[in-house]
């Protein structure tokens, strides 16, 4: 356990609707704190004015709550490094801007976007395909020299300013996933850090409000990595110690490559975490499922609950390499989830997608529906796909009829339900009786009598087991069935 208490964050930008990689990053982030006994902070890095969406920030907190990551500080829950938005911290960017430039480890650009444009059509290559700002020959403060500088901002020029990254030197940091890592700072750009309305990039916020809001661990995802020697610069110029650092891996798509919005998209994979909730995943599954997407325990065990994933987890079990995201695993998780939860909680989350369907039923009936299919649902609103039990079937499936249905099998269904009919006790055992015994008595073979019964008691030739739904549907009901597929298929 680290010496100081762990404080790790989560700092979505409100630009949309939570990705189910955010949430990825959100999960682990919140373990290693429930795991050392730390802080989950949550923080909103809203200075990217243009790309703000209204209730992006509200749809973070609902995807948190949904997957049971309590938030100990943030805008809402409040805590003593606050305000939580960063579009309220404006003064803090301002100071630490001020002492960059002060001590020469920022300076002042008031290039025009053309300018910059030109730039990069200059020096861009084969070789060089993402040129660096070239300080030497743009229009900045080392190039004009002071007096000149101060008269532009003073007749209001537009400028920014920029990090200036030392020349000849290696960056190097420990990566608590990828160990020892090392940039050349030839490779690192000189990174605006407050844009022309005055506003602080990612980069400059990023470190300010880190130090800030005193956190330990920065866990986030691989496509920061690169980003990474900006920061540390950061730190060193303003005489800050870096948090421990951890780059997640890729989350891939399941053909390969980083998954993005497209290719999931074109893949029918759910991309935002909201798409889950609809489709009926349970949040315990989609946490256990995304908590494998890079980490693993070191045994054999795959399902855990949230708790049982904080105390098993540890940032030296994350790889390093990229997962495979595999949507056929999520939905193993999510029937063992669902399995573990007693018929009336799936009914309860069932009811919906059944009612939609067929109607108001009646809650205890729908606790019976699902306590029969309990071992075959991967989604409670599957339920509503067993049709049969809420209705008698309109049509009967024509590859099943073509394959079992025999030229007896009208006449058997026909004997079958004048024996059910005949029982005074209606049960599982007497039900299998009957048939085993009609089965001996007309010298056929048991299954020329079961499947033909499925077919015209259910429509299907899948489903819960053949005698706990003849009693699930009732004597009369039973015996009906029986009787109209046998006129209906002949």
């Amino acid at each position: 356990m680290p010496d100081s208490p762990v404080r790790v964050r989560f700092a979505p930008s409100p630009t949309g609707l939570l990705h189910i990689g955010g949430l990825r990053t959100a999960l682990y982030n919140w373990l290693l704190a429930e795991k050392t006994g730390g802080t989950f902070v949550l923080r909103i890095e809203d200075t990217d004015r243009a790309r703000f969406v209204e209730g992006a920030e509200e749809d973070i907190r609902e995807s948190l709550a949904w997957a049971g990551l309590t938030i100990a500080e943030g805008p809402l829950a409040g805590g003593p490094h606050a305000p939580y938005r960063q579009s309220e911290r404006s003064s803090l960017y301002k100071d630490a801007a001020d002492r960059l430039l002060a001590s020469g480890d920022a300076y002042i650009a008031f290039d025009t976007a053309e300018e910059l444009d030109a730039m990069r059509e200059r020096l861009t290559t084969k070789e060089n395909p993402s040129p660096r700002y070239d300080r030497a020959s743009m229009t900045n403060s080392l190039t004009l020299g002071e007096e000149e500088t101060q008269a532009r901002i003073a007749r209001g020029d537009e400028h920014v300013v920029r990090l200036r990254v030392p020349e000849g030197e290696t960056v190097t940091f420990i990566d608590l996933i990828r160990g020892e890592v090392s940039f050349e700072t030839s490779t690192v750009d000189d990174q605006v850090l407050v844009k022309s309305d005055g506003l602080p990039t990612y980069h400059l916020a990023n470190v300010v409000d880190d130090h800030a809001m005193e956190i330990t661990h920065v866990i986030r995802g691989e496509e920061w990595l690169s980003s990474t020697p900006k920061h540390i610069l950061l730190y060193r110029a303003l005489g800050w110690a870096p948090p421990a650092l951890a780059h997640l891996p890729l989350i891939l798509a399941p053909t390969g490559g980083k998954l993005s919005k497209r290719n999931a998209d074109k893949l029918g994979i759910p991309v935002n975490v909201r798409d889950y909730v609809a489709a009926g995943y349970e949040p315990e599954a989609v946490v256990n499922w995304l908590a494998f997407l890079g980490w693993n325990p070191g045994t054999e065990q795959e399902l855990f609950s949230l708790e049982e994933l904080a105390e098993a987890f540890s940032i030296e079990r994350i790889g390093q390499s990229g997962v495979q995201l595999s949507m056929d695993k999520l939905q193993w998780f999510n029937g063992q989830h669902l399995r573990a939860l007693a018929p009336e909680a799936v009914a309860e989350r069932a009811s919906g997608a059944v009612g939609e369907k067929y109607g108001d039923i009646d809650r205890q009936r729908l606790t019976e529906a699902a306590a029969l299919l309990h071992e075959r649902l991967d989604l409670a609103r599957d339920l509503a796909d067993a049709g049969y039990l809420f209705e008698a079937p309109q049509a009967y499936d024509e590859a099943g009829v073509k394959k079992r249905w025999k030229e007896d099998s009208a006449a058997l269904c026909r004997a079958y339900a004048d024996r059910l009919e005949a029982l005074d006790a209606f049960t599982l055992d007497s039900t299998e009786a009957a048939m085993r015994e009609m089965a001996e008595t007309e010298e056929v073979g048991f299954g020329r009598i079961v499947h033909p019964v499925r077919i015209a008691t259910t429509g299907t030739m899948v489903g819960a087991g053949m005698f706990d739904t003849l009693v699930f549907l009732g004597q009369d009901e039973s015996v009906a069935r029986l009787r109209r597929a046998a006129d209906a298929l002949g």
